[in-house]
Protein backbone atom coordinates (compact mmCIF):
# COMPACT_ATOMS: atom_id res chain seq x y z
CA UNK A 1 0.00 0.00 0.00
CA UNK A 2 1.46 3.29 -1.10
CA UNK A 3 1.24 6.48 0.84
CA UNK A 4 0.84 9.87 -0.62
CA UNK A 5 3.64 12.26 0.45
CA UNK A 6 1.12 14.84 1.61
CA UNK A 7 -0.64 12.25 3.74
CA UNK A 8 2.62 11.20 5.33
CA UNK A 9 3.55 14.78 6.13
CA UNK A 10 0.10 15.38 7.58
CA UNK A 11 0.37 12.39 9.85
CA UNK A 12 3.85 13.39 10.88
CA UNK A 13 2.64 16.85 11.81
CA UNK A 14 -0.17 15.35 13.92
CA UNK A 15 2.28 13.02 15.64
CA UNK A 16 4.67 15.89 16.36
CA UNK A 17 1.79 17.96 17.77
CA UNK A 18 0.70 15.11 20.04
CA UNK A 19 4.25 14.53 21.25
CA UNK A 20 4.75 18.25 21.79
CA UNK A 21 1.56 18.50 23.82
CA UNK A 22 2.57 15.43 25.81
CA UNK A 23 6.01 16.86 26.58
CA UNK A 24 4.44 20.25 27.48
CA UNK A 25 2.00 18.47 29.82
CA UNK A 26 4.80 16.47 31.41
CA UNK A 27 6.97 19.55 31.76
CA UNK A 28 4.07 21.45 33.31
CA UNK A 29 3.47 18.61 35.74
CA UNK A 30 7.13 18.48 36.67
CA UNK A 31 7.22 22.27 37.08
CA UNK A 32 4.11 22.18 39.24
CA UNK A 33 5.45 19.35 41.39
CA UNK A 34 9.07 20.51 41.63
CA UNK A 35 8.59 24.27 41.77
CA UNK A 36 5.07 25.40 42.54
CA UNK A 37 4.09 22.66 45.03
CA UNK A 38 7.50 21.50 46.15
CA UNK A 39 6.95 22.51 49.78
CA UNK A 40 3.56 20.81 49.90
CA UNK A 41 4.86 17.52 48.54
CA UNK A 42 7.97 17.71 50.68
CA UNK A 43 5.77 18.14 53.72
CA UNK A 44 3.59 15.23 52.63
CA UNK A 45 6.67 13.12 52.21
CA UNK A 46 7.94 14.18 55.62
CA UNK A 47 4.54 13.40 57.13
CA UNK A 48 4.63 9.93 55.67
CA UNK A 49 8.16 9.41 56.94
CA UNK A 50 7.98 11.20 60.30
CA UNK A 51 5.63 10.86 63.24
CA UNK A 52 5.12 13.48 65.94
CA UNK A 53 5.59 12.22 69.49
CA UNK A 54 4.08 14.70 72.00
CA UNK A 55 6.28 15.84 74.86
CA UNK A 56 4.06 16.63 77.87
CA UNK A 57 4.57 20.05 79.39
CA UNK A 58 5.14 20.20 83.13
CA UNK A 59 2.33 21.74 85.16
CA UNK A 60 2.97 24.87 87.19
CA UNK A 61 4.40 24.41 90.66
CA UNK A 62 2.00 25.39 93.46
CA UNK A 63 3.43 27.20 96.49
CA UNK A 64 2.08 28.20 99.88
CA UNK A 65 2.25 31.78 101.22
CA UNK A 66 5.84 31.27 102.42
CA UNK A 67 7.19 29.67 99.23
CA UNK A 68 6.94 26.05 100.35
CA UNK A 69 5.95 23.53 97.70
CA UNK A 70 2.39 22.18 97.70
CA UNK A 71 2.52 20.55 94.23
CA UNK A 72 5.50 19.91 91.96
CA UNK A 73 6.68 17.71 89.10
CA UNK A 74 9.04 14.75 89.34
CA UNK A 75 10.68 12.81 86.50
CA UNK A 76 8.54 9.93 85.31
CA UNK A 77 8.03 7.70 82.29
CA UNK A 78 5.29 7.36 79.73
CA UNK A 79 4.83 4.46 77.33
CA UNK A 80 2.93 4.82 74.06
CA UNK A 81 2.74 3.03 70.74
CA UNK A 82 2.57 4.07 67.10
CA UNK A 83 0.28 1.97 64.99
CA UNK A 84 -1.46 2.49 61.62
CA UNK A 85 -4.85 0.97 62.48
CA UNK A 86 -6.93 -0.46 65.28
CA UNK A 87 -6.39 -4.12 64.35
CA UNK A 88 -2.64 -3.82 64.60
CA UNK A 89 -3.01 -1.93 67.90
CA UNK A 90 -5.09 -4.72 69.40
CA UNK A 91 -2.54 -7.24 68.21
CA UNK A 92 0.24 -5.24 69.84
CA UNK A 93 -1.77 -5.00 73.07
CA UNK A 94 -2.18 -8.75 73.22
CA UNK A 95 1.54 -9.21 72.71
CA UNK A 96 2.38 -6.60 75.36
CA UNK A 97 0.04 -8.30 77.85
CA UNK A 98 2.32 -11.33 77.73
CA UNK A 99 5.23 -9.19 78.88
CA UNK A 100 3.70 -6.73 81.39
CA UNK A 101 0.49 -6.54 83.38
CA UNK A 102 -2.05 -5.13 80.94
CA UNK A 103 -5.58 -6.35 81.55
CA UNK A 104 -8.47 -6.18 79.09
CA UNK A 105 -9.91 -2.98 80.61
CA UNK A 106 -6.57 -1.22 80.21
CA UNK A 107 -6.28 -2.45 76.64
CA UNK A 108 -9.71 -1.04 75.80
CA UNK A 109 -8.70 2.33 77.24
CA UNK A 110 -5.65 2.36 74.95
CA UNK A 111 -7.90 1.58 71.96
CA UNK A 112 -10.26 4.42 72.90
CA UNK A 113 -7.34 6.82 73.05
CA UNK A 114 -6.31 5.71 69.56
CA UNK A 115 -9.86 6.29 68.25
CA UNK A 116 -9.97 9.78 69.77
CA UNK A 117 -6.59 10.77 68.32
CA UNK A 118 -5.48 8.30 65.58
CA UNK A 119 -2.59 10.52 64.43
CA UNK A 120 -0.96 10.54 67.87
CA UNK A 121 0.82 7.69 69.61
CA UNK A 122 -1.70 5.79 71.76
CA UNK A 123 -0.75 6.16 75.42
CA UNK A 124 -0.39 2.82 77.21
CA UNK A 125 1.03 4.01 80.55
CA UNK A 126 1.02 7.72 81.37
CA UNK A 127 2.96 7.02 84.57
CA UNK A 128 4.89 3.81 84.04
CA UNK A 129 6.71 2.28 87.03
CA UNK A 130 10.43 1.82 86.56
CA UNK A 131 10.21 -1.99 86.64
CA UNK A 132 7.69 -1.90 83.77
CA UNK A 133 9.95 0.42 81.78
CA UNK A 134 12.91 -1.91 82.38
CA UNK A 135 11.01 -4.96 81.11
CA UNK A 136 9.77 -3.13 78.03
CA UNK A 137 13.27 -1.87 77.22
CA UNK A 138 14.46 -5.47 77.24
CA UNK A 139 11.75 -6.37 74.70
CA UNK A 140 12.04 -3.19 72.63
CA UNK A 141 12.91 -5.14 69.45
CA UNK A 142 9.67 -7.12 69.77
CA UNK A 143 7.59 -3.94 69.59
CA UNK A 144 8.87 -1.65 66.79
CA UNK A 145 6.18 1.01 67.35
CA UNK A 146 6.82 1.30 71.10
CA UNK A 147 7.88 4.72 72.43
CA UNK A 148 9.28 5.08 75.95
CA UNK A 149 10.13 8.58 77.09
CA UNK A 150 10.51 10.70 80.19
CA UNK A 151 7.44 12.66 81.26
CA UNK A 152 6.79 14.97 84.23
CA UNK A 153 4.84 13.29 87.01
CA UNK A 154 2.70 15.35 89.40
CA UNK A 155 3.67 14.98 93.03
CA UNK A 156 2.32 16.39 96.29
CA UNK A 157 4.97 16.27 99.07
CA UNK A 158 2.23 16.53 101.72
CA UNK A 159 -0.40 14.54 99.81
CA UNK A 160 -2.83 13.53 102.59
CA UNK A 161 -2.45 16.88 104.39
CA UNK A 162 -3.46 18.99 101.37
CA UNK A 163 -6.02 16.70 99.71
CA UNK A 164 -9.01 18.83 100.76
CA UNK A 165 -8.00 21.78 98.60
CA UNK A 166 -5.25 20.82 96.11
CA UNK A 167 -7.15 18.07 94.26
CA UNK A 168 -5.26 15.89 91.78
CA UNK A 169 -4.70 15.32 88.06
CA UNK A 170 -5.67 12.38 85.93
CA UNK A 171 -6.13 11.46 82.29
CA UNK A 172 -8.75 13.53 80.53
CA UNK A 173 -11.97 11.56 80.07
CA UNK A 174 -13.93 11.00 76.89
CA UNK A 175 -16.76 13.08 78.34
CA UNK A 176 -14.39 16.00 78.91
CA UNK A 177 -13.00 15.72 75.39
CA UNK A 178 -16.51 16.33 74.06
CA UNK A 179 -16.91 19.57 76.00
CA UNK A 180 -16.40 22.79 74.06
CA UNK A 181 -13.98 24.35 76.55
CA UNK A 182 -11.61 21.40 76.21
CA UNK A 183 -12.03 21.23 72.43
CA UNK A 184 -11.23 24.92 72.07
CA UNK A 185 -8.17 24.57 74.30
CA UNK A 186 -6.86 21.73 72.12
CA UNK A 187 -6.90 18.89 74.63
CA UNK A 188 -6.15 15.43 73.26
CA UNK A 189 -6.73 11.89 74.47
CA UNK A 190 -4.10 10.69 76.92
CA UNK A 191 -3.30 14.14 78.30
CA UNK A 192 -3.49 14.97 82.01
CA UNK A 193 -6.06 17.40 83.39
CA UNK A 194 -7.07 18.70 86.81
CA UNK A 195 -9.86 16.63 88.35
CA UNK A 196 -10.54 18.33 91.69
CA UNK A 197 -9.48 21.19 93.95
CA UNK A 198 -7.02 23.81 92.76
CA UNK A 199 -5.87 21.51 89.97
CA UNK A 200 -9.34 21.76 88.45
CA UNK A 201 -10.17 25.35 89.46
CA UNK A 202 -6.98 26.76 87.93
CA UNK A 203 -6.48 24.21 85.13
CA UNK A 204 -5.84 26.84 82.44
CA UNK A 205 -3.15 28.50 84.59
CA UNK A 206 -1.52 25.25 85.68
CA UNK A 207 -1.47 23.43 82.35
CA UNK A 208 1.90 23.18 80.63
CA UNK A 209 2.54 23.74 76.91
CA UNK A 210 3.08 20.50 75.01
CA UNK A 211 6.25 20.09 72.96
CA UNK A 212 7.10 17.53 70.30
CA UNK A 213 9.84 15.26 69.09
CA UNK A 214 9.98 13.40 65.79
CA UNK A 215 10.68 9.78 64.95
CA UNK A 216 11.19 8.19 61.56
CA UNK A 217 8.91 5.30 60.60
CA UNK A 218 8.70 2.87 57.71
CA UNK A 219 5.67 2.13 55.54
CA UNK A 220 4.31 -0.18 58.25
CA UNK A 221 4.55 2.56 60.88
CA UNK A 222 7.46 0.89 62.66
CA UNK A 223 9.99 3.21 64.29
CA UNK A 224 13.28 2.96 62.42
CA UNK A 225 15.09 6.01 63.83
CA UNK A 226 14.48 8.22 66.87
CA UNK A 227 17.53 10.44 67.35
CA UNK A 228 18.40 13.39 65.13
CA UNK A 229 15.45 13.10 62.76
CA UNK A 230 14.39 16.71 63.25
CA UNK A 231 14.95 19.29 66.03
CA UNK A 232 12.62 18.85 69.00
CA UNK A 233 10.07 21.45 70.03
CA UNK A 234 10.65 21.88 73.76
CA UNK A 235 7.67 21.77 76.14
CA UNK A 236 7.18 24.64 78.58
CA UNK A 237 5.84 25.02 82.11
CA UNK A 238 3.73 28.05 83.08
CA UNK A 239 4.64 30.43 85.92
CA UNK A 240 4.12 29.07 89.45
CA UNK A 241 0.83 29.44 91.29
CA UNK A 242 1.09 31.09 94.70
CA UNK A 243 -1.59 30.45 97.31
CA UNK A 244 -2.64 31.94 100.64
CA UNK A 245 -2.24 28.58 102.36
CA UNK A 246 0.02 28.35 105.41
CA UNK A 247 1.52 24.90 104.88
CA UNK A 248 2.84 24.70 108.44
CA UNK A 249 -0.68 25.17 109.83
CA UNK A 250 -2.08 22.72 107.27
CA UNK A 251 0.43 20.08 108.34
CA UNK A 252 -0.33 20.78 111.98
CA UNK A 253 -4.04 20.22 111.38
CA UNK A 254 -3.24 16.92 109.66
CA UNK A 255 -1.11 15.72 112.55
CA UNK A 256 -3.59 16.95 115.17
CA UNK A 257 -6.63 15.26 113.63
CA UNK A 258 -4.64 12.09 112.97
CA UNK A 259 -6.71 8.93 112.61
CA UNK A 260 -8.89 9.54 115.65
CA UNK A 261 -10.73 12.80 114.88
CA UNK A 262 -13.33 13.08 112.16
CA UNK A 263 -14.60 16.37 110.76
CA UNK A 264 -13.25 19.60 109.29
CA UNK A 265 -11.17 22.67 110.06
CA UNK A 266 -11.09 26.01 108.24
CA UNK A 267 -8.77 28.91 109.05
CA UNK A 268 -9.21 32.35 107.46
CA UNK A 269 -7.56 35.73 107.72
CA UNK A 270 -10.60 37.86 108.65
CA UNK A 271 -9.04 41.01 107.19
CA UNK A 272 -8.60 39.62 103.67
CA UNK A 273 -10.47 36.32 103.43
CA UNK A 274 -7.20 34.49 102.71
CA UNK A 275 -7.63 30.76 103.38
CA UNK A 276 -4.80 29.85 105.72
CA UNK A 277 -5.78 26.19 106.05
CA UNK A 278 -8.63 23.95 104.96
CA UNK A 279 -8.73 20.37 106.17
CA UNK A 280 -11.15 17.45 106.05
CA UNK A 281 -10.76 14.27 108.11
CA UNK A 282 -10.27 11.49 107.43
CA UNK A 283 -8.23 12.31 104.39
CA UNK A 284 -6.62 10.33 101.56
CA UNK A 285 -3.38 10.40 99.61
CA UNK A 286 -3.86 12.32 96.35
CA UNK A 287 -0.57 10.92 95.06
CA UNK A 288 -2.27 7.55 94.64
CA UNK A 289 -4.62 9.09 92.06
CA UNK A 290 -1.78 10.16 89.76
CA UNK A 291 -1.57 7.95 86.68
CA UNK A 292 -4.87 6.27 87.58
CA UNK A 293 -6.00 5.19 91.02
CA UNK A 294 -6.07 1.46 91.70
CA UNK A 295 -9.46 -0.17 92.14
CA UNK A 296 -8.36 -1.60 95.46
CA UNK A 297 -7.47 1.81 96.94
CA UNK A 298 -10.50 3.60 95.49
CA UNK A 299 -12.91 0.93 96.71
CA UNK A 300 -11.39 1.11 100.19
CA UNK A 301 -12.09 4.85 100.26
CA UNK A 302 -15.64 4.37 99.07
CA UNK A 303 -16.28 1.64 101.62
CA UNK A 304 -14.98 3.74 104.51
CA UNK A 305 -18.05 4.86 106.51
CA UNK A 306 -16.17 8.00 107.61
CA UNK A 307 -16.42 9.28 103.99
CA UNK A 308 -12.83 10.38 103.28
CA UNK A 309 -13.75 11.40 99.70
CA UNK A 310 -16.33 13.85 101.06
CA UNK A 311 -14.85 17.31 101.68
CA UNK A 312 -16.42 18.13 105.02
CA UNK A 313 -15.06 21.69 105.03
CA UNK A 314 -16.82 22.83 101.85
CA UNK A 315 -19.45 20.12 101.31
CA UNK A 316 -20.32 18.94 104.82
CA UNK A 317 -23.66 20.45 105.88
CA UNK A 318 -24.42 20.33 109.61
CA UNK A 319 -26.78 22.12 112.02
CA UNK A 320 -24.61 25.03 113.24
CA UNK A 321 -26.06 24.71 116.76
CA UNK A 322 -25.06 27.40 119.24
CA UNK A 323 -22.46 28.96 116.93
CA UNK A 324 -25.54 30.36 115.14
CA UNK A 325 -26.83 32.09 118.29
CA UNK A 326 -24.62 35.03 117.36
CA UNK A 327 -26.73 35.44 114.22
CA UNK A 328 -29.93 35.39 116.29
CA UNK A 329 -28.38 37.95 118.63
CA UNK A 330 -27.23 40.18 115.76
CA UNK A 331 -30.70 40.10 114.17
CA UNK A 332 -32.31 40.97 117.51
CA UNK A 333 -29.89 43.86 118.08
CA UNK A 334 -30.44 45.20 114.57
CA UNK A 335 -34.23 45.07 115.02
CA UNK A 336 -33.93 46.90 118.34
CA UNK A 337 -35.68 44.08 120.19
CA UNK A 338 -32.81 43.61 122.66
CA UNK A 339 -29.63 45.21 123.95
CA UNK A 340 -26.69 43.36 125.42
CA UNK A 341 -28.20 43.98 128.88
CA UNK A 342 -31.72 42.76 128.08
CA UNK A 343 -33.21 39.99 130.26
CA UNK A 344 -36.00 37.70 129.09
CA UNK A 345 -39.36 37.29 130.88
CA UNK A 346 -38.80 33.61 131.68
CA UNK A 347 -35.59 32.76 133.61
CA UNK A 348 -33.79 29.59 132.60
CA UNK A 349 -34.76 26.69 134.83
CA UNK A 350 -33.44 24.04 132.52
CA UNK A 351 -36.12 24.46 129.85
CA UNK A 352 -39.42 26.09 128.93
CA UNK A 353 -42.83 25.20 127.52
CA UNK A 354 -43.57 26.37 123.96
CA UNK A 355 -47.03 25.38 122.74
CA UNK A 356 -47.55 21.72 123.39
CA UNK A 357 -43.87 20.91 123.70
CA UNK A 358 -41.27 21.36 126.42
CA UNK A 359 -37.90 22.62 125.09
CA UNK A 360 -34.87 21.82 127.22
CA UNK A 361 -31.75 23.86 127.79
CA UNK A 362 -28.44 22.04 127.41
CA UNK A 363 -27.82 22.75 131.12
CA UNK A 364 -30.58 20.88 132.92
CA UNK A 365 -29.93 22.89 136.11
CA UNK A 366 -30.63 26.11 134.24
CA UNK A 367 -28.81 29.43 133.99
CA UNK A 368 -31.28 31.59 135.88
CA UNK A 369 -32.06 35.18 134.92
CA UNK A 370 -29.36 36.23 132.42
CA UNK A 371 -28.68 39.13 130.06
CA UNK A 372 -27.87 38.69 126.37
CA UNK A 373 -24.14 38.97 127.17
CA UNK A 374 -24.42 36.25 129.80
CA UNK A 375 -26.67 34.12 127.57
CA UNK A 376 -23.99 34.09 124.87
CA UNK A 377 -21.20 33.26 127.33
CA UNK A 378 -23.22 30.45 128.95
CA UNK A 379 -24.97 29.45 125.68
CA UNK A 380 -28.40 29.55 127.35
CA UNK A 381 -30.96 27.92 125.06
CA UNK A 382 -33.98 29.21 126.99
CA UNK A 383 -32.87 32.81 126.47
CA UNK A 384 -32.54 32.31 122.72
CA UNK A 385 -35.86 30.48 122.45
CA UNK A 386 -37.51 33.64 123.76
CA UNK A 387 -35.42 35.95 121.58
CA UNK A 388 -36.44 33.91 118.56
CA UNK A 389 -40.11 34.13 119.52
CA UNK A 390 -39.82 37.89 119.93
CA UNK A 391 -38.35 38.13 116.42
CA UNK A 392 -40.79 35.73 114.80
CA UNK A 393 -39.99 33.15 112.17
CA UNK A 394 -40.06 35.45 109.15
CA UNK A 395 -37.76 38.08 110.67
CA UNK A 396 -35.40 35.34 111.81
CA UNK A 397 -35.34 33.85 108.31
CA UNK A 398 -34.97 37.23 106.59
CA UNK A 399 -32.10 38.11 108.92
CA UNK A 400 -30.37 34.81 108.17
CA UNK A 401 -30.73 35.36 104.42
CA UNK A 402 -29.25 38.85 104.77
CA UNK A 403 -26.29 37.36 106.62
CA UNK A 404 -25.67 34.94 103.74
CA UNK A 405 -26.68 31.66 105.35
CA UNK A 406 -28.54 30.49 102.25
CA UNK A 407 -25.58 31.03 99.91
CA UNK A 408 -22.22 29.57 99.01
CA UNK A 409 -19.21 31.48 100.28
CA UNK A 410 -17.73 32.02 96.81
CA UNK A 411 -14.41 30.33 97.59
CA UNK A 412 -12.19 29.67 94.58
CA UNK A 413 -12.65 25.89 94.77
CA UNK A 414 -14.98 23.74 92.68
CA UNK A 415 -17.75 21.67 94.23
CA UNK A 416 -18.69 23.88 97.18
CA UNK A 417 -22.14 22.93 98.50
CA UNK A 418 -24.77 25.53 99.20
CA UNK A 419 -25.80 25.71 102.83
CA UNK A 420 -29.38 24.75 103.61
CA UNK A 421 -31.48 27.63 104.91
CA UNK A 422 -35.10 28.70 104.17
CA UNK A 423 -35.58 31.76 102.01
CA UNK A 424 -39.03 32.78 103.23
CA UNK A 425 -42.60 31.76 104.04
CA UNK A 426 -42.99 29.86 100.76
CA UNK A 427 -40.29 27.43 101.89
CA UNK A 428 -42.26 26.38 104.97
CA UNK A 429 -45.60 26.32 103.13
CA UNK A 430 -44.15 24.02 100.48
CA UNK A 431 -42.38 21.71 102.93
CA UNK A 432 -44.92 21.57 105.77
CA UNK A 433 -48.13 23.00 104.33
CA UNK A 434 -49.70 26.41 105.16
CA UNK A 435 -50.85 25.16 108.56
CA UNK A 436 -47.98 22.82 109.25
CA UNK A 437 -45.48 25.21 110.82
CA UNK A 438 -45.59 27.16 114.09
CA UNK A 439 -43.49 28.56 116.92
CA UNK A 440 -41.75 25.22 117.36
CA UNK A 441 -39.82 26.00 114.20
CA UNK A 442 -38.78 29.38 115.63
CA UNK A 443 -37.43 27.75 118.78
CA UNK A 444 -35.31 25.28 116.82
CA UNK A 445 -33.94 27.82 114.35
CA UNK A 446 -33.07 30.36 117.04
CA UNK A 447 -30.46 27.96 118.48
CA UNK A 448 -29.10 26.74 115.13
CA UNK A 449 -31.17 23.59 114.68
CA UNK A 450 -34.18 22.69 112.53
CA UNK A 451 -34.21 23.92 108.92
CA UNK A 452 -30.70 25.30 109.15
CA UNK A 453 -27.55 23.45 108.09
CA UNK A 454 -24.24 25.13 107.30
CA UNK A 455 -20.80 24.22 106.03
CA UNK A 456 -17.83 24.89 108.33
CA UNK A 457 -16.56 27.27 105.63
CA UNK A 458 -19.75 29.34 105.71
CA UNK A 459 -19.63 29.60 109.49
CA UNK A 460 -16.01 30.73 109.30
CA UNK A 461 -17.01 33.43 106.81
CA UNK A 462 -19.76 34.68 109.14
CA UNK A 463 -17.28 34.99 112.00
CA UNK A 464 -14.94 37.11 109.88
CA UNK A 465 -17.71 39.71 110.05
CA UNK A 466 -18.00 39.33 113.83
CA UNK A 467 -14.24 39.58 114.29
CA UNK A 468 -13.62 42.90 112.52
CA UNK A 469 -16.26 45.41 111.53
CA UNK A 470 -19.37 43.51 110.45
CA UNK A 471 -18.12 42.97 106.89
CA UNK A 472 -17.75 39.32 105.82
CA UNK A 473 -14.61 38.38 103.88
CA UNK A 474 -14.99 36.06 100.88
CA UNK A 475 -12.60 33.08 101.30
CA UNK A 476 -9.82 32.97 98.70
CA UNK A 477 -7.10 30.34 98.30
CA UNK A 478 -5.27 31.87 95.35
CA UNK A 479 -6.96 35.07 94.27
CA UNK A 480 -5.56 38.07 96.15
CA UNK A 481 -8.62 40.21 95.43
CA UNK A 482 -10.12 41.23 98.78
CA UNK A 483 -13.91 40.98 98.74
CA UNK A 484 -15.61 42.20 101.92
CA UNK A 485 -19.39 42.59 101.91
CA UNK A 486 -21.81 44.09 104.41
CA UNK A 487 -23.21 41.38 106.68
CA UNK A 488 -23.77 42.55 110.27
CA UNK A 489 -25.10 46.11 110.05
CA UNK A 490 -24.79 47.16 113.68
CA UNK A 491 -23.35 50.24 115.28
CA UNK A 492 -19.76 49.88 116.49
CA UNK A 493 -21.02 49.86 120.09
CA UNK A 494 -23.46 46.99 119.52
CA UNK A 495 -20.92 45.00 117.52
CA UNK A 496 -18.39 45.53 120.31
CA UNK A 497 -20.95 44.12 122.73
CA UNK A 498 -21.15 40.89 120.70
CA UNK A 499 -17.36 40.70 120.50
CA UNK A 500 -17.00 41.14 124.24
CA UNK A 501 -19.58 38.39 124.82
CA UNK A 502 -17.62 36.07 122.52
CA UNK A 503 -14.52 36.83 124.58
CA UNK A 504 -16.44 35.84 127.72
CA UNK A 505 -17.26 32.46 126.15
CA UNK A 506 -13.57 31.55 126.21
CA UNK A 507 -12.49 33.43 129.31
CA UNK A 508 -15.25 32.15 131.62
CA UNK A 509 -17.98 30.52 129.56
CA UNK A 510 -18.54 27.21 127.75
CA UNK A 511 -15.06 27.23 126.13
CA UNK A 512 -13.11 28.18 129.26
CA UNK A 513 -11.33 24.82 129.20
CA UNK A 514 -9.77 25.70 125.84
CA UNK A 515 -7.90 28.82 126.92
CA UNK A 516 -4.33 29.30 125.68
CA UNK A 517 -1.93 31.06 128.03
CA UNK A 518 -0.82 34.41 126.66
CA UNK A 519 -3.45 34.46 123.90
CA UNK A 520 -6.80 36.27 123.98
CA UNK A 521 -9.46 34.30 122.11
CA UNK A 522 -13.12 34.92 121.30
CA UNK A 523 -15.53 32.36 119.91
CA UNK A 524 -18.58 30.20 120.38
CA UNK A 525 -19.08 26.52 121.06
CA UNK A 526 -21.93 24.48 119.65
CA UNK A 527 -23.35 21.01 120.16
CA UNK A 528 -25.38 19.93 117.14
CA UNK A 529 -28.03 17.24 117.28
CA UNK A 530 -27.29 14.47 114.82
CA UNK A 531 -29.96 13.40 112.36
CA UNK A 532 -29.15 9.72 112.84
CA UNK A 533 -29.78 10.05 116.60
CA UNK A 534 -26.22 9.01 117.46
CA UNK A 535 -23.63 11.16 119.22
CA UNK A 536 -23.86 14.93 118.74
CA UNK A 537 -21.47 16.90 116.55
CA UNK A 538 -19.14 19.42 118.21
CA UNK A 539 -18.61 22.97 116.90
CA UNK A 540 -16.38 25.88 117.68
CA UNK A 541 -15.92 29.04 115.63
CA UNK A 542 -13.77 31.88 116.91
CA UNK A 543 -10.90 34.27 116.33
CA UNK A 544 -7.70 35.57 117.90
CA UNK A 545 -6.21 37.71 119.16
CA UNK A 546 -9.25 39.58 120.41
CA UNK A 547 -7.57 43.00 120.22
CA UNK A 548 -6.50 42.70 116.57
CA UNK A 549 -7.89 39.52 114.97
CA UNK A 550 -5.51 37.78 112.56
CA UNK A 551 -7.16 34.37 112.28
CA UNK A 552 -10.66 32.92 112.33
CA UNK A 553 -10.94 29.16 112.90
CA UNK A 554 -14.01 26.95 112.47
CA UNK A 555 -13.82 23.35 113.69
CA UNK A 556 -16.50 20.71 113.29
CA UNK A 557 -15.93 17.34 114.95
CA UNK A 558 -18.36 14.66 113.85
CA UNK A 559 -19.69 12.80 116.91
CA UNK A 560 -17.54 15.07 119.11
CA UNK A 561 -20.34 15.23 121.72
CA UNK A 562 -19.74 18.78 123.01
CA UNK A 563 -18.43 22.05 121.63
CA UNK A 564 -15.63 22.17 124.18
CA UNK A 565 -13.90 19.34 122.28
CA UNK A 566 -13.93 21.40 119.08
CA UNK A 567 -12.82 24.51 121.00
CA UNK A 568 -9.66 22.75 122.20
CA UNK A 569 -8.76 21.85 118.60
CA UNK A 570 -9.51 25.34 117.27
CA UNK A 571 -7.52 27.21 119.92
CA UNK A 572 -4.50 24.97 119.33
CA UNK A 573 -4.70 25.90 115.63
CA UNK A 574 -4.80 29.59 116.55
CA UNK A 575 -1.83 29.18 118.87
CA UNK A 576 0.18 27.36 116.20
CA UNK A 577 -0.47 29.98 113.54
CA UNK A 578 0.05 33.06 115.69
CA UNK A 579 3.20 31.81 117.39
CA UNK A 580 4.67 30.74 114.03
CA UNK A 581 3.73 34.13 112.58
CA UNK A 582 5.38 35.89 115.51
CA UNK A 583 8.53 33.82 115.00
CA UNK A 584 8.63 34.60 111.28
CA UNK A 585 8.22 38.35 111.76
CA UNK A 586 10.92 38.40 114.45
CA UNK A 587 13.58 36.87 112.17
CA UNK A 588 16.07 39.50 111.02
CA UNK A 589 17.53 39.58 107.49
CA UNK A 590 20.77 38.26 108.97
CA UNK A 591 19.06 35.17 110.28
Amino acid sequence: MSHQPNEVHKRARIARSILTLAFVALASAFFRAQILRSEEFALQSETNRLRVVPLPGARATIYDRHGEIIAENLPGYSVSILTPKEDSLRSAMRALARVVNLDSAQQERVVRRFRDAPTRPAVIFSDAPFDVVSVLEEHRMDFPGLIIQSAPKRYYPDGPAVAAFVGYVSEISQQDLLKEKFKEAGYKAGQQVGKAGLELQYETRLRGTEGARFVEVDARNRVVREAGVRPDIAPAAPPPLHTNIDLDLQRYAHSYFGDSLQGAMVALDPNTGAVLALYSAPTYDVNKFIGGVSNEYFNSLRADKRNPLYNKATQGIYPPASTWKLATAAIGLEKGIVTMDTHMPVPCRGGMQIGNRYYKCWDHDGHGDVSLTQAIAKSCDVYFYQLGLKLGLMDLVAGGVKLGFNQRTGIDLPGEFQSRFPDGKAYFDKKYGPRGWNNNFVASMSIGQGDNAQTPLNMAKFYTALAIDGKASTPRIVDTTIIRTDAITLSPEKLKGLQDALGDVVSRGTAAGAQIKGLTIAGKTGTAQNSDASRDHAWFVGYAPVEQPKIVVAVLLEYGLHGTAAAKVATKMMERYLKAKLTLTSITPDG
